[in-house]
């Protein structure tokens, strides 16, 4: 039976110092929370006011609820305090506005938990500069803020357009003399077979009539081949200037019809061209005479390296959803350091075909823009003295 006695005044001290050290831990336990929480925000603070880089928060309707000095800096103010309240719309350029809407929209409707742009604002000078702004959604007493860096690119955007000025420059040059090369190349041709007509060379000797003829032939392949580069560099303007408009076509209807001239050159070079088509029709939304031009070379280039006695299989299926087209040879195959190359622009990877054709560096390279300009995914097969086989994929 425990004892009723009261306690003693040293039991009574004991109990009273217990009870103290457990409000001062009680106490201590409450207070660390509190001072860890000062502790970061120390920390946040320190890193948002010294940032180089411009830095706000912004509240759902896109008013500055705080804003470090690299910001006003940047906005040709003070302090950081004097954009408090006001609206990031009063700082957009009129034509970019919208960018601020998209960026209201993407985080506070549509819950994104973050959203980059690139936008142009205006200072308080009325001078404006382009920035790469990064915006991040967090909560905050129940709200959501955004976080907003905001990094001046101006430079970059300089840089960008001045490279963009030279390059149209350059591309505008090289297209004007590729097509002005074409008219003096044409009449040098005319004026080789005039030579080949010509009487004093039909009534010369043999002897001195053959390598005559072996020089204009010479001369005559050459204008060839330049105006086959010629036309791949204006095909490449076009190609880049124009907007691709594709319909929907059956593709082996359009096979058979692209295949005609192909079949004439596979007789007279003795290469057995094969077109297989699936039983039922396969349709897919082209641009005819671009796609066109990815058949030609793809063909052009299995009959530059198919020998005599050769086959070239083009073959087309559907294949794990896509449509695939497959453009097979049993040619000379190429080397495995060079394929990677092999649709690069003016391709290391080029070689003289086996009856003597050159090429531009530029057929392969247009054939995969034109792929990826119809959404389609184009790569290659290949071993040496066994074959190649170019795949095309579309969706």
């Amino acid at each position: 039976m425990p004892s009723s006695r009261p306690p003693s005044s040293a039991e009574f001290s004991t109990l009273e110092a217990e009870n103290r050290a457990l409000r001062e831990e009680i106490a201590r336990l409450k207070a660390q929370p509190a001072a860890e929480l000062a502790q970061k925000q120390e920390r946040f603070r320190t890193v948002f006011e010294n940032s180089p880089l411009g830095q706000k928060i912004i509240t759902p309707d896109l008013v500055i609820r705080q804003a470090n000095q690299a910001l006003a800096t940047m906005l040709g103010f003070e302090r950081g305090q004097d954009l408090v309240g006001r609206r990031i719309l009063e700082f957009a350029h009129p034509d970019h506005a919208p960018d601020w809407q998209k960026l209201q929209e993407r985080l506070w409707a549509h819950k994104e938990p973050s959203f980059t742009l690139e936008t142009c604002l205006v200072r308080q000078n009325g001078s404006s500069f382009w920035c790469r702004i990064t915006s991040v959604l967090f909560p905050d007493d129940g709200a959501e803020l955004g976080y907003t860096t905001l990094e001046d690119i101006a430079e970059r955007k300089d840089l960008e357009v001045a490279h963009k000025r030279l390059y149209d420059a350059q591309e505008t040059i090289l297209h004007l003399a590729a097509h002005d090369l074409q008219s003096p190349i044409n009449n040098l041709q005319m004026l080789i077979e005039l030579l080949r007509l010509e009487p004093a060379v039909q009534a010369a000797p043999e002897s001195s009539r053959q390598p005559l003829q072996e020089l204009l032939t010479m001369m005559d392949r050459s204008c060839q081949d330049a105006n086959v580069l010629l036309k791949d560099v204006l095909y490449l303007g076009q190609m880049e200037s124009s907007r691709l408009e594709k319909h929907r076509t059956d593709l082996g209807a359009y096979l058979d019809e692209r295949l005609i001239l192909f079949r004439v050159a596979a007789q007279e070079k003795g290469v057995e061209l094969v077109l297989d088509l699936p039983s039922e029709p396969i349709h897919a939304n082209i641009h005819a005479d671009k796609f066109g031009r990815i058949l030609d070379n793809l063909l052009t280039n299995s009959f530059k390296f198919t020998p005599a006695g050769g086959t070239i299989h083009v073959r087309l299926q559907r294949h794990e959803g896509h449509v695939r087209l497959t453009v097979q040879d049993t040619g000379l195959g190429i080397s495995e350091n060079l394929q990677p190359h092999v649709f690069d622009k003016f391709t290391a990877a080029s070689r003289p075909g086996l009856y003597g054709d050159t090429t531009t560096g530029l057929g392969l390279f247009i054939t995969k823009q034109i792929v990826e300009l119809h959404e389609g995914k184009i790569w290659l097969e290949s071993q040496e003295h066994q074959g190649t086989t170019f795949f095309i994929d579309l969706s």
